[in-house]
Formats: C-alpha cells, sequence, structure tokens
C-alpha cells in the first residue's frame, strides 16, 4: 500500500498545502522534509514510520513547532496536530492526551472537574513533547516533573509497531522515554496523571532595572527562595523589552525584571510569603492574586505569535549570586540585543528520583536564555551564551532538552553518564538504524 492510500494527508515540496504543513511557532531554522504526512491516528503513524524504514529515510515528529522536528531533514516529517484528542477520567484523576494536543487544551477539559495538568507557562506547547522532555511545570516544586506522573504510553517504534508501554509491560523503556525525548520512537499517546488544583495564588512582580540595581533584585530573590514552602513555584526573569505598540507603554523599552510566582495555598499565606519581594522596592507592576487555574498562562504572558530563536538551559547545582548577576549584566542593556533569562527555582518534589530518565534532580536552579534571531543568525548569539556558560561554569551540572532551542546537533551535557549509557542501550535495542537520528522536540 503507498503512502497516500495509507494516510490520508500527505505532501511533497511543490504540493498545496506544503509550506502550511510545515509552518509551526519556531521560524528560525527551515527543514525541507521529502515527505510530511498529517497523521490523525496511531495508524497513520505507523504507515509514515514505516514508509520511512523501509527507504533509509530519516523521521522527525512536529506537534506545534516550538522546538525542531528532529532529523526531518530529505527525510519524512509527521505533522501530530490533528490528533487533538483528549479525554479526562475524573475518578482515576487522569488525562489521556493525543500527540498533538496542547497545554491549554488539556486546562480546559480538566477545569470543570476541579482538577489541572502539570502544565508548562505556555497553553500553546504541546503537551507529549513537553512530558518527554521531562516537563517543568508551574507548579513543579509541588509536584515534581510531569514526567513522573505519566501512567502508560502509546508508541510506534522504528520497526513500525504500535505498542502500550506502562512502568509495569516495560519498565526500561517506559523510563527511557520519559525525560529521553523522541530519540527510541513517536508516542502517539500518554496517559498522565492529574492533580486537584482549582485556583492559585500567582501572578508576577515588575521592577524597573533602571531604577533598582537588578543584582540587588536577583540577590532578594535568592535569599526569599531559601525558606519557601514547596507548594510556591517561582523563578525570575530579565529582559529589554522592544520599543513597540504592541507592549503596555510602562513596559516599551525598559530593561524589567520580574518575579513570577504559583501557590496553591491560600491566598492570605501567599500575601504574606510574597511581602520581602514587594519590599525591594517600587514595582512597575503586581498581577499577584487568587485566579482560577485556567487563567494560569498568565503569570508568565509568553508570546504565543511565531518568531526566530535559540537558546538553552543550563542546570546548576546552586545558584551564586555574584555569577548570575554577571548573567544578567551580560544580556542586559549593554548586550546589544534583546536575551531573555529566566532562572527556576528548582528543589521540591522535583528533587525525588524516580524511575525515568529525567537527569540532575539534585539541581537548585535552572538558567534558562533565549534570544531572538535576527538578520545576523546564530553566530552572534552562541558568541553571547558562550559568556553566559563561562560564568556559570563552576556550579554547572548539565543542561536541559525541553529547553534546547535550535541547536539539535549539540546534545552534550543533556544526560548523566548512567542515564546517556541506558538510553544508548536502548537506542541500540530499537532503533539500529537510527531512523529517529535527534532528540527533536515538537
Amino acid at each position: 500500500m503507498s503512502i497516500a492510500a495509507a494516510a490520508q494527508y500527505v505532501f511533497r515540496p511543490g504540493d498545496a498545502g506544503y509550506d502550511e504543513e510545515l509552518a509551526g511557532f519556531q521560524t528560525g531554522f527551515a527543514v525541507r522534509p521529502e515527505l510530511i504526512v498529517g497523521a490523525t491516528d496511531a495508524e497513520e503513524v505507523r504507515a509514515a514510520v514505516s514508509y520511512a524504514a523501509a527507504r533509509g529515510l530519516p523521521v522527525g515528529v512536529r506537534a506545534t513547532g516550538h522546538g525542531l522536528p528532529g532529523a526531518a531533514e530529505d527525510g519524512v516529517l509527521i505533522t501530530t496536530r490533528r490528533m487533538d484528542e483528549v479525554r479526562v477520567d475524573v475518578e482515576a484523576r487522569t488525562a489521556r492526551v493525543a500527540a498533538g494536543v496542547r497545554w491549554g487544551q488539556v486546562v480546559q477539559a480538566a477545569a470543570p472537574h476541579g482538577l489541572a495538568p502539570l502544565n508548562g507557562s505556555a497553553p500553546g506547547v504541546g503537551a507529549v513533547s513537553y512530558t518527554l522532555g521531562g516537563g517543568l511545570g508551574i507548579l513543579a516544586r509541588e509536584f515534581g516533573w510531569t514526567a513522573d506522573h505519566v501512567r502508560s504510553l502509546e508508541l510506534v517504534t522504528a520497526d513500525g509497531a504500535l505498542r502500550e508501554v506502562t512502568g509495569a509491560s516495560d519498565p526500561e523503556l517506559f523510563a527511557g522515554l520519559l525525560g529521553g525525548g523522541h530519540g527510541l520512537g513517536v508516542v502517539t499517546a500518554l496517559e498522565v496523571g492529574l492533580v486537584p488544583v482549582a485556583r492559585i495564588y500567582g501572578g508576577a512582580i515588575a521592577f524597573d532595572g533602571a531604577e533598582i540595581d537588578p543584582a540587588s533584585v536577583l540577590r532578594a530573590y535568592v535569599e526569599w527562595t531559601a525558606a519557601l514552602p514547596d507548594a510556591l513555584t517561582s523563578s525570575l526573569a530579565a529582559l529589554v523589552h522592544p520599543d513597540i505598540p504592541a507592549l503596555p507603554p510602562h513596559l516599551r523599552g525598559r530593561y524589567v525584571i520580574s518575579v513570577r510566582i504559583a501557590f496553591t495555598g491560600e491566598a492570605a499565606e501567599g500575601e504574606r510569603l510574597v511581602a520581602p519581594l514587594r519590599a525591594i522596592g517600587s514595582a512597575l507592576g503586581d498581577s499577584l492574586r487568587e485566579m482560577p487555574y485556567t487563567e494560569s498562562h498568565t503569570i508568565h504572558s509568553d508570546p504565543d505569535f511565531p518568531h526566530a530563536y535559540w537558546g538553552d538551559g543550563i542546570l546548576v547545582s546552586e545558584l551564586d549570586v555574584d555569577a548570575a548577576a554577571s548573567v544578567l549584566e551580560l544580556t542586559g542593556p549593554k548586550a546589544g540585543r534583546m536575551a531573555v533569562v529566566q532562572i527556576n527555582h528548582l528543589g521540591g518534589a522535583l528533587a525525588v528520583e524516580r524511575p525515568n530518565s529525567v537527569p540532575y534532580r539534585e539541581a537548585g536552579f535552572l538558567v534558562r536564555a533565549l534570544y531572538p534571531l535576527d538578520a545576523e543568525g546564530t553566530g552572534p548569539v552562541r558568541e553571547l551564551h558562550a559568556r553566559v556558560e563561562a560564568a556559570l561554569a563552576p556550579r554547572r551540572l548539565g543542561r536541559a532538552l525541553n529547553f534546547v532551542f535550535g541547536d539539535g546537533e549539540r546534545t552534550e551535557g543533556l544526560y548523566d553518564a548512567e542515564t546517556r549509557k541506558r538510553l544508548a542501550r536502548l537506542k541500540s535495542e530499537l532503533d539500529p538504524a537510527n531512523l529517529f537520528r535527534r532528540n527533536g522536540r515538537g
């Protein structure tokens, strides 16, 4: 049977709809697959993988296009956005999520039942790819990595087989998939636990970096995190906002340092906990409030429009405030280009060992750096990021897979030695022809 007969949506270069099917959130890196299969179910994914395997073509996967689609160049790209079914089991507190589902859909499906998924900050991110990379959610310190809550996965392997994988049925493969990315096959669905959260206390406090020393805000933030309960997850972000009409007037062109918070306790206790942050100085904005979980995306207000960017995430054992302050100095107004730095406070449930491949659980903080790209390409931002890495090197543990943007070839530091060895063994068993050639994220 031909691939056109096995799948409803098949595109080749030059076909009507090819460019539209290829479009994604990340616009900075172009791939030109020989074939795109817009899968509508697991059987069509099987057909696409079998087609590629028979011809020795690499396979990439894309849901929303926030990350690169792995090894799709001159190969087969499977797009999963049409696989968008969410089924909530209220009694079991789980959601079965198909490969193309975005987190916003899961939030909306769970909310009527007083439940919430362990989603990230952006509702448009694909739930499956996010979870396979570990999944650092806005409630992570209380509940851990999203991968820790997966009950089962539906997987198409390089031999075209469709498997249901659980910790009981195949503990080694189950552990390898969770935190291991897309290197072992195409996950067509997964079942993940939900948590009984209907409302939170959260929002952001923003400070003007021209009026308050960014290093003093950073120092106050790090000192503040030392005594927080696990029920409070937070991050600090720093960026020079572009001077464009789309932004509120009070943000345009300003260097802004923000602390973002999500707390599952009572609002009164949240107010008490954030008092030291409010004492830092006059705020540009303060959106902290009690809110339904369905409004949790407003805490970070991540951009929802496609754009070009490159980035990386560095996990550190603890945060050296002087080193982190030098990162802010490097990436702030003097950088000469826009850079977005986010420092996530880890610990709590994130540090608890689980039977999966999420590495570096001992990390105290994650430093994420994202650089919008312009006509100069990645050269200048790679040079800038090398200086960021050098500042953090003494306490660096490794890199965070979910936050490696636009650099599918650079894999060093993504796993500790033991995890890397275990994943390599699984790879050699399941995909000896290396069909899935990179840890691409869709």
